[in-house]
């Protein structure tokens, strides 16, 4: 995936200005800024589901600015909002049938083989964002665009989230994920975009930031 001069807002109101992005094949690419910079709008823009106001979108080399979503899922994109996409009526079985798992991914966190029965909204937060990434990986996804993974999670749930991650990047699969732990996210990725007031302000190996976190919270504020 790769955005060249890319521009986005909500009506009149301009949110991303000039983004240039990039995200290959067996990578985590980690998305950093603070919040209100225009992380969440970006990833929504390269999903889709909102329209570029400039620039452009291409996906596994082809333009794709008005490619629809549903198309974009075909195409191998798979979407993970801060949101949760689950399906809190059904369980833990019926969910994963109705996305037609076929590559063993609800392996993926044996703690969900426990309540497989259970409703999803009756799950803990971090089983059910467990759940959510379990249902964003079962279509075997090319690019998986990931927003704010572990938002209100406990440590531990974290880890065994960017985990998985990572382990998913190293199967093939390119990766895009917004996450506030920078320290976490930055030791499982390869490369690091800095978002500010809808820019990209800097970028570079993860290794640099992750041995300067006190230089990227300085960029954060400055």
């Amino acid at each position: 995936m790769e955005a060249r001069g890319l521009a986005a807002g909500y009506g009149r109101v301009p949110v991303l200005r000039d983004i240039d992005i990039k995200v290959r094949p067996g990578e985590v690419v980690a998305l950093l800024g603070p919040n209100g910079a225009g992380k969440t709008t970006l990833l929504r823009t390269l999903a889709g589901y909102r329209r570029p106001t400039g620039g452009d979108v291409f996906l596994f080399g082809a333009p794709c600015n008005r490619v629809p979503v549903y198309k974009r899922c075909r195409q191998g994109v798979s979407f993970m909002g801060e949101e949760r996409h689950i399906f809190p009526g059904l369980t833990v079985r019926q969910s994963l049938r109705l996305v037609r798992s076929k590559s063993g991914h609800q392996e993926l966190f044996p703690s969900l083989d426990r309540r497989i029965g259970h409703r999803a909204a009756l799950l803990s937060g971090g089983e059910q964002q467990m759940l959510a990434l379990t249902l964003a990986l079962a279509r075997d996804p090319r690019l998986l665009l990931i927003d704010e993974l572990s938002l209100g999670l406990a440590p531990l749930v974290r880890e065994r989230l960017l985990d998985t991650v990572r382990a998913t990047a190293d199967r093939g699969v390119g990766v895009l994920v917004v996450e506030q732990n920078a320290r976490s996210v930055l030791s499982r990725a390869d490369r690091a975009y800095v978002m500010r007031r809808g820019e990209i302000v800097d970028e570079g190996p993860a290794q640099r930031w992750l041995d300067d976190l006190d230089g990227l919270a300085a960029l954060y504020l400055s």
